[in-house]
């Protein structure tokens, strides 16, 4: 889990932890339905308008565009719309709302003026394009049906084939929109604005529970933050009401009120979503763990209103075309209280007048509170406050929330985001080029057993399952066998057992580190001084690294038999071999023609792995295991040399000695 330190100053011990904390908070949050799941729930929302609702809409969208017709579609919901959307139509405003801005106002601001949104949304039709080519169907079956193993095995592969598209096609996403957007992956990740509000009872009621999301000191959470933006959208649209407007004014509270309820519309789309509504409450690693699986399993959930029957739920990046219709069917109803708010229609209820409401779009930042402050209206009690009959004609037929902590609460899963302590075995096999003796260039074999120690931060899969911000210390023993070459040109080459081998059997410390880098190999540590004065910038470089750095070269790359990742430079092992005994070589006499020397040395043996191939993890609520296989290349350097046999030999000077080889880890970690 991962926790904001005190202030501290920097020192040598603690440039580590600069990173560490860096990377903990690098990880975009998750935030429902991605971009074009929101666009196309909100153009199903205004396609499904009335006429006369349809008519108001237009009629409203056409003066929110009054000087800004370039930058705002002509339609404000335009289903035809393909690749490199030249405009922002208002439906595409559902999916810039929180994944792209924090506030309303900054989000005017940004589709207004930026010219990188732009490419977001061209980001967000490709994604659209790329997803549509991939099945939506439930996780394969673990255990064999009916005896059917070749189809029960078929089904699983099949099953893995379309999540690992559904990977890839959200990591070349997830990377072009942190390219355009360098706050994407780190906006809003102090709360829980984008999840629903656990439920701390059983005994809540629809209007009891719109009062508690939105009660001042309640944590952010979808429900409330819908509720915000929504009442900022109603006030505006109340105004619209006065004839005497002029009509600049009238364009920008068209305009607010607009983007107001897109904005509020965004959150009310969470809601529907299956991760947001049981991985409501937990920690980061809980949080994400959690949403991830149901997102993808999918949740069967009651309503407020239809506790007599059930529906199930899909999430981000798995939404149904019946998922999609449920979320347009609630933002309809609300996109349809303000349309009749500006238009003065009848509604049931009548709502406080708001004179004073500004003409500007909501400023209220979700990005840099934890709870909601006092909202300034009067929410009253169960069923008695003036903006209840608004939303219970939302929230009804809402999915009802998991309970929080404690009895009856859903199960939860976890991702492997947080510190950890844990075991690594390794056994590999390299190709030596020789051996340390300069005359000694057949080529031979070693194979070797590790196992080791390790703690570390995991955040492997924290902005999608291609991501890799693994950072961790290992210690460990290391043994190597004899080289298959034997040592030349001395009495020991044809005897046979270790000492005849060029390399003979050895043992020793061992230590590996890991850390993704921006653009060469451990510049994250280095920069990390960065941090106490550019903590911004620091952490957009550590969400680069840990998505394949600044060339996307070392990205994870899912497949239906397993993940693969180009990893040079983000791992390096060292064993320091004749720390734990006495390690001897033949080498041959000088000169030549005698029974040849025996000398002493000591080695310090790098590694280097290159590529990477995971076909297998598994994780638990607190505890994860994995088997890699890792394509690595080696050096093996000696020191301290030196002949001991016979006394008055000649010295000897070592070589350098490569290799190449490919190692199985089993990897185990528990989480804290």
């Amino acid at each position: 889990m991962c926790h904001r330190p005190a202030p501290y100053r920097l020192s040598h011990s603690n440039l580590l932890t600069a990173l560490a904390w860096a990377l903990c908070f690098a990880p975009a949050p998750a935030s429902a339905w991605v971009y074009p799941e929101h666009r196309d729930i909100a153009v199903l929302a205004v396609v499904g308008l009335d006429d006369e609702r349809g008519a108001v809409f237009e009629q409203l969208w056409a003066q929110a565009r009054t000087g800004n017709e370039q930058r705002l579609c002509e339609q404000g919901a335009d289903s035809a719309q393909g690749l490199t959307p030249t405009c922002i139509d208002w439906a595409a405003l559902a999916g810039i709302a929180g994944d792209h801005s924090c506030s309303s106002q900054r989000m005017l601001d940004t589709v207004l003026d930026s010219e990188w949104i732009l490419v977001v949304a061209d980001v967000a039709a490709q994604l659209k394009a790329d997803l549509s080519r991939i099945p939506i169907t439930a996780p394969a079956q673990q255990q064999v049906q009916d005896g059917d193993l070749i189809a029960t095995a078929r089904e699983q592969l099949a099953s893995d084939k379309h999540q690992a598209e559904r990977v890839n096609a959200l990591r070349t996403a997830d990377i072009r929109l942190q390219r355009a957007d360098p706050h994407y992956a780190t906006r809003a990740d102090a709360n829980l604005a984008h999840f629903l509000l656990a439920r701390p009872d059983t005994r809540l009621d629809a209007d009891e529970y719109g009062v508690l999301a939105l009660r001042a000191g309640s944590d952010l959470n979808a429900a409330g933050v819908y509720a915000w933006f929504h009442i900022s959208a109603l006030h505006k649209a109340s105004r619209l009401n006065d004839a005497t407007l002029p009509p600049t004014q009238r364009a920008e509270l068209a305009r607010s009120a607009l983007f107001d309820e897109a904005f509020a519309l965004h959150f009310l789309q969470d809601i529907y979503a299956s991760g947001h509504v049981a991985g409501s409450w937990g920690d980061v690693s809980q949080r994400k763990g959690t949403h991830d699986f149901y997102n993808q399993a999918g949740l069967e959930v009651f309503t407020w209103q239809g506790r007599d029957q059930t529906i199930v739920l899909m999430g981000d990046a798995h939404m149904r075309p019946q998922d999609a219709e449920l979320a347009a069917a609630a933002a309809r109803k609300s996109l349809a209280q303000v349309l009749d708010q500006a238009a003065g229609l009848p509604q049931g209820y009548i709502l406080p007048p708001a004179p004073d409401t500004v003409s500007g779009a909501d400023a209220f930042d979700i990005c840099s509170t934890t709870a909601f402050p006092d909202r300034g209206v009067a929410l009253g009690q169960r069923g008695k406050g003036p903006y209840s009959p608004v939303f219970n004609e939302i929230l009804l037929d809402a999915p009802v929330p998991g309970l929080g902590p404690g009895l009856g609460a859903l199960p939860r899963s976890r991702s492997e985001v947080g510190t950890f302590i844990g075991l690594a075995g390794t056994m590999d096999t390299r190709y030596l080029e020789g051996g340390f003796v300069p005359t000694e260039n057949q080529g031979g074999w070693i194979s070797g057993l590790d196992i080791g120690f390790r703690a570390g931060l995991g955040l492997e899969g924290t902005m999608g399952d291609a991501g890799d911000g693994l950072v961790f210390g290992q210690l460990g023993l290391r043994a190597d066998t004899a080289s298959t070459n034997n040592a030349e040109d001395t009495a020991l080459e044809n005897l046979g057992g270790s000492l005849s081998a060029a390399i003979p059997a050895r043992g020793g410390l061992s230590a590996r580190i890991r850390m993704p880098f921006y653009l060469i190999p451990g510049d994250l540590l280095l920069l990390s001084p960065m941090y106490l004065f550019d903590r911004e910038r620091y952490m957009q470089m550590a969400v680069t690294a840990a998505n394949g750095g600044l060339f996307s070269l070392e990205q994870g790359w899912a497949t239906r038999y397993g993940r693969f990742q180009f990893i040079l430079g983000r791992e390096i092992g060292a064993t320091m071999f004749g720390t734990l005994g006495n390690d001897q070589l033949a080498a041959p006499s000088s000169p030549p023609g005698g029974a040849g020397r025996v000398v002493d040395y000591k080695s310090i043996y790098l590694d280097l792995p290159i590529l990477e191939y995971r076909p297998y993890r598994a994780f638990s609520s607190n505890q994860s295991s994995s088997v890699i296989f890792q394509l690595f290349g080696g050096a093996d350097i000696p020191y301290d040399d030196s002949v001991s046999y016979p006394p008055d030999a000649q010295p000897i000077s070592l070589d350098t000695v490569y290799s190449l080889g490919l190692r199985m880890v089993f990897d185990w970690r528990y989480y804290y």
